[in-house]
């Protein structure tokens, strides 16, 4: 019933900006215009058109470019909207109204917005919002974003002690970066002036700065080439070079350093990382970059043995740097994608693997995709444990699939809901790498499945299981997740049809729900409606359900097994009204006309069936609900009929009276009959010609 929930998501839209507008052509207009992409030439002709609108365009560009780093993927869809509201002058000029009236405004320095007028209050601006009035609520305002940054680092403390299972302990890293900053494979955070050159021979500069490269290449300041700390955190460091340095050589040289700019934010990367509260996707990716750190430090001690043998210059090591200049850009690439982005998760699987189908350099390619491999080890292994066993250990939370499970025993509901069990286990989409996208919900109702199982006391394995593993080839892990879900959907369908009865199960809920034992119903009607014609509140539950057990007792349904889960229910609410909330249509004339006061038994009767775990997850809330709308509305149709027949009955009078007499009733005997016949063929309709043929295409479809 998802369109059901953007009706009420709509509604709860139009409420809040307080319009008269009908919810229905919104949903329609959403419906037609979701799926729609946003093209790149569009996208881009709508930034030009909001930046030429802001008040600062340099501002809202850098802005934009500083979301769009973070690979956010709403984002396109953001600006195409924003595009609209900035075209369209009323609905602008109405928003900046409603934002003034709920205290939400920005000052006039941020937001450049026309005057607008209210009949209550002429004239009133944004900058008139900033009085002695409203002093005491800016100044909370100004409090809670004070405290913003101490929930930041509370919240890194959070996931570390917000481990799932008990199983799992985070263990406790002392903070060595601050309290011993030289531990630090980075450069220190002091600024040095390098020595002067000049007074040195050529010969003697590059002999100098060779030994100086090997320092600053390994993260050490050196004597002629000092570091300077970056402005921001994901910003390549820069490197002085001593005055007095020959031209050329100084040329070499700064050709040379960016290789120890991307070591500095490589090994400034690996370092954050590799705390506990960035997850286990960061710290295999971490761990990935550290060994290639080793291979690098590996060619250090090579250049070095070379400088001490005075085998190479300046030169030479710029040629021999060339492969390991391209690897090590690559990993700074990531590390700054990455930081820009906060990603964690599924989300860095998901740039890695942009990174690696966008490179064209096959020996470029090759290492994104050992690193992406590296990285997604732990995620794939949350994965299998899912899709084989139906058992999530994520205590970082970083797989797709959200645990909501209680753990202690005395906390869960004895009796599954449908709806606990919906939200036990969802996808969050932000975690979800983009090359299992498309098999995202095989892979949620697959461990689903298994789960059930697993709560059912059974235990279940995937037979066939193999290791998961990242390829750009996704057909081989599609294959595999398709295999487990087969397996988990046919054990879990086995289950229930033959240890749970789920068919004898529906043909019981068929048998009431849908009249399909007549003499039941006959009789039920026969014995309730008497209590039922009274009004709700005059009704005693507790005869109403004596009486359905009597008529279960006397009854072709006394020998269903499945009887005594049977209840009595009376609603609140008519069964128009049941429909229209199911819809989400909110109506004032309908909800004064469907007051419990005002209806009778016969308007609010209907059945309860109780249905444990779990056959619920088949029957559940919703679907008796559907079921109880087609019982409410058959049963009324019913009782029509019955009252057409006693009227029919009474009717037989006339036979006593004079042929003459008896003429003048005839057009009322004749609306009679046809109401009748109405009634019937229209009962006909629905349980033959409508639910029957529907139950046994049903059936085949079970049988298959």
């Amino acid at each position: 019933m998802a369109e059901y929930r953007v009706h009420r998501l709509v509604q709860e839209l139009i409420a809040a900006l307080g319009v008269t507008s009908s919810a229905e052509d919104f949903v329609e207009n959403l419906h037609v215009n979701s799926s729609k992409t946003v093209s790149e030439s569009s996208l881009q002709s709508c930034i030009r058109t909001l930046a030429q609108r802001s008040p600062n365009p340099d501002a809202f560009l850098s802005k934009y470019e500083e979301v769009r780093s973070k690979k956010i993927l709403s984002l396109p869809h953001i600006i195409a909207l924003l595009t609209l509201i900035s075209e369209d002058k009323k609905l602008k000029e109405y928003l900046c109204f409603k934002a003034r009236k709920s205290g939400r405004a920005e000052t006039p320095s941020v937001v450049n917005t026309p005057k607008v007028q209210n009949e209550g209050d002429p004239g009133r601006t944004v900058s008139a919002l900033v009085d002695g009035k409203n002093l005491p609520e800016i100044l909370t305002r100004v409090k809670k974003a004070a405290s913003d940054s101490k929930r930041t680092s509370q919240r890194h403390k959070d996931l570390e002690r917000k481990i799932r299972h008990p199983s799992y302990e985070a263990p406790t890293v002392p903070d060595w970066g601050k309290l011993r900053p030289r531990m630090s494979l980075d450069f220190g955070i002091e600024v040095m002036v390098p020595r002067p050159l000049q007074d040195i021979p050529v010969f003697s500069q590059e002999t100098k700065l060779m030994e100086d490269l090997l320092f600053v290449l390994s993260g050490v300041e050196g004597e002629y080439i000092v570091p300077h700390p970056p402005l921001e955190p994901n910003q390549l460091r820069t490197f002085t070079v001593s005055e007095g340095v020959d031209p050329s050589l100084r040329q070499l040289v700064e050709k040379i350093l960016p290789l120890a700019s991307y070591y500095s934010i490589i090994v400034r990367f690996i370092e954050d990382k590799s705390s506990y509260h960035h997850g286990q996707v960061n710290q295999a990716l971490a761990g990935a970059m550290n060994l290639l750190i080793h291979e690098y430090k590996v060619f250090l001690a090579q250049l070095e043995m070379h400088i001490r043998q005075d085998n190479v210059n300046l030169q030479s090591i710029r040629f021999y740097a060339q492969p390991t200049l391209r690897t090590m850009e690559i990993l700074a690439n990531i590390a700054i994608t990455i930081n820009k982005a906060g990603a964690q998760g599924g989300k860095v699987l998901s740039l890695l693997h942009e990174q690696t189908v966008s490179v064209g350099d096959p020996k470029a390619r090759k290492l994104c995709m050992h690193l992406t491999q590296a990285a997604s080890a732990p995620y794939m292994e949350i994965l299998q444990k899912w899709v084989y066993i139906g058992v999530i250990q994520d205590p970082y939370e970083e797989f797709l699939v959200e645990d909501n499970e209680v753990i202690q025993r005395e906390d869960r509901p004895i009796n599954y809901s449908d709806d606990y069990w919906s939200k036990c286990y969802i996808i969050c989409r932000d975690r979800v790498p983009i090359f299992l996208e498309k098999i995202s919900d095989v892979i949620l109702r697959t461990g689903k499945y298994l789960n059930v199982i697993r709560q059912c006391g059974r235990n279940v394995k995937f037979p066939q299981s193999q290791e998961l593993k990242y390829t750009l080839t996704e057909s081989e892990y599609f294959e595999a997740i398709e295999q487990a879900y087969c397996f988990a959907s046919q054990t879990l369908l086995d289950l229930l049809m033959k240890e749970y009865d789920l068919m004898g199960r529906l043909r019981s809920v068929k048998h009431y729900f849908l009249h399909d034992q007549g003499d039941f119903i006959v009789q039920l009607m026969d014995m309730c409606e008497g209590e039922l014609s009274k009004n709700i509140n005059d009704i005693v539950p507790h005869r109403l359900e004596s009486l359905l057990e009597l008529a279960l007792r006397t009854s072709t349904a006394n020998s269903d097994p499945y009887k005594d889960d049977m209840r009595a229910v009376l609603l609140p609410f008519d069964l128009v009204h049941q429909m229209f909330k199911i819809h989400g249509i909110q109506n004032d004339e309908l909800s004064e006309s469907c007051s419990a006061d005002k209806l009778t038994g016969l308007e609010s009767f209907s059945f309860g069936y109780e249905v444990r775990w779990p056959v619920s997850l088949v029957l559940k809330y919703n679907t008796k609900a559907c079921y109880q709308m087609i019982f409410r509305h058959l049963f009324y149709c019913k009782h029509v009929e019955r009252l057409l027949c006693r009227v029919w009955l009474s009717n037989k009078v006339c036979k006593m009276f004079p042929v003459s007499s008896s003429q003048s009733y005839r057009p009322a005997f004749i609306l009679r009959q046809r109401m009748l016949n109405c009634v019937q063929n229209l009962q006909y309709y629905m349980m033959v010609e409508v639910i029957e043929p529907n139950w046994h295409n049903f059936l085949e479809k079970m049988n298959r």
